[in-house]
């Protein structure tokens, strides 16, 4: 695969074969030639885990001390005085049947977060096949099947994400951006970090932690001694 000029010059900073301490591997990305656009900073963690088996999932959410740095869009199914609640709390759309139509048909995803009240669903259900491949469908696990959908709201809007294991057995989520400083992203880090210790599963053997590291959207990785 051939390697940009910018990337190359990036890679130069990075020794492979080092493991870096979180503070030092930020500071490096700092140091990176900028991108015409803010890089989002990745983390990649590999698990010792089968997520094959049930019994070994890890997934979960957590709010960023810092944020994200970008600003979700929030799409509420919901009825009544929850719709009124979500409205009120700031979502970006609300809405109940009417939005199948929409979704199914006309591609409409003009949104990041879908969050559900428990009675909606049945309908959200419907769209199964196509909110799922797109990571989309709302979970109680991620506290986005809720009936306190102001808080939901909140913590989205104030940079919760979600961590999850693929089919690999990685997990992969960007945890800010690069303007946000070596400081602040350490911090982040090891938010996420602290949470996906400690959703270790019972059933996990041997080492849970198997590699850990950092990138930004358009640069090289760089590993992290954890």
């Amino acid at each position: 695969m051939k390697r940009g000029k910018r990337y190359l010059e990036a890679n130069k900073l990075v020794d492979s074969q080092k493991e870096y301490g979180i503070k030092e591997a930020m500071e490096i990305l700092e140091k990176f030639p900028k991108a015409k656009f803010d890089e989002t900073v990745e983390l990649h963690v590999k698990l010792g885990v089968d997520s094959k088996h049930a019994d070994q999932q890890v997934r979960g959410t957590v709010v960023l001390p810092h944020g994200t740095g970008k600003t979700l869009k929030v799409l509420v199914f919901a009825k009544g005085d929850k719709a009124k609640e979500a409205e009120q709390a700031g979502a970006d759309y609300v809405g109940a049947e009417e939005l199948i139509p929409k979704i199914e048909k006309e591609n409409w995803f003009d949104y990041d977060v879908i969050v559900a009240t428990p009675d909606m669903m049945g309908v959200v259900g419907r769209l199964g096949k196509v909110l799922g491949p797109k990571g989309l469908m709302p979970n109680p696990k991620s506290g986005t099947v809720t009936m306190d959908v102001a808080k939901a709201i909140a913590e989205i809007k104030s940079g919760k994400v979600e961590y999850r294991l693929d089919k690999t057995n990685i997990i992969h989520l960007g945890f800010g951006k690069v303007s946000f400083g070596a400081e602040k992203l350490a911090e982040n880090y090891q938010t996420v970090m602290d949470a996906i210790i400690k959703a270790k599963p019972a059933a996990a053997k041997g080492q849970y932690i198997k590699s850990v590291a950092v990138t930004t959207t358009m640069g090289p990785s760089i590993y992290i001694n954890e």
